[in-house]
């Protein structure tokens, strides 16, 4: 495994879904309740995470992350991990994520993307109280800036990096290279956070970044990397190493 040189580490780049915003959880519950699917916002959290490994795979496999086809595989992938659908066969948990799909793109990411996750504000905040430079580098279709504005988020950060805009999506390592070259920074100064190892792992190692994969649940035991639960757990750690 690599390690993270954390009392070096001057620039921490994070993803934005799944690291600092999740979806509405609580609005998939309320559709899935209309299509005889009961399931409380922390189950349907759960799987969401547990979720990602697979979600990783078909990424690796496919080479993005974004468009319609995408969003239907992740929701697959929720689907098969989610308790109350357990009975659904696979045909029966394609059927509903095609359902779903057009349902919760109806509003466009600006309103599927609009939960704050716990303790991030927090985290962004004890992160900059240590001096760091702190940069979004999302795979996103150039709304992430406006959600993170909605959120209150954006005044913690120096800048936003979104895929759409750029042209280049993770893991491609020229997205990296914009954010370095846009900051300054030293890659191997500089720390990137997110959920998916095929995109944020993978691409920041080829643009000789350190990377963390957040795993909240402990659904990525075996991977060869840094790990870390949440963005206020890793701001504990970078600020224990400086002292």
């Amino acid at each position: 495994m690599s390690r993270v040189p954390w009392s070096e580490i001057d620039t921490v780049f994070l993803d934005a879904g799944n690291t600092l915003v999740s979806i509405d959880f609580g609005w998939v519950c309320d559709e899935l309740a209309r299509r005889g699917i009961d399931a409380e916002v922390d189950t349907l959290r759960r799987a969401e995470a547990a979720a990602r490994p697979a979600v990783s795979a078909a990424v690796e496999s496919r080479g993005r992350t974004e468009g319609r086809d995408s969003f239907l595989v992740y929701l697959r992938a929720v689907l098969a991990e989610l308790e109350p659908a357990e009975h659904l066969d696979e045909e029966a948990r394609d059927a509903l994520a095609r359902e779903l799909r057009p349902v919760l793109r109806s509003g466009g990411s600006l309103r599927l993307w609009s939960w704050r996750m716990p303790a991030v504000e927090e985290g962004l905040a004890a992160l900059r109280a240590l001096g760091l430079c702190l940069v979004v580098v999302s795979n996103s279709d150039g709304t992430v800036d406006e959600t993170l504005r909605r959120l209150d988020l954006h005044g913690h950060l120096d800048l936003i990096v979104d895929s759409h805009v750029v042209g280049f999506e993770k893991p491609d390592p020229r997205i990296f290279e914009h954010a370095l070259e846009a900051t300054g920074a030293e890659a191997g100064r500089t720390l990137h956070v997110g959920d998916l190892y095929s995109a944020d792992v993978v691409g920041a190692r080829q643009a000789g970044i350190h990377p963390l994969l957040l795993d909240p649940y402990g659904d990525w035991p075996d991977v060869d990397c840094a790990r870390s639960p949440d963005v206020a757990d890793l701001a504990r750690r970078l600020g224990a190493a400086r002292r």
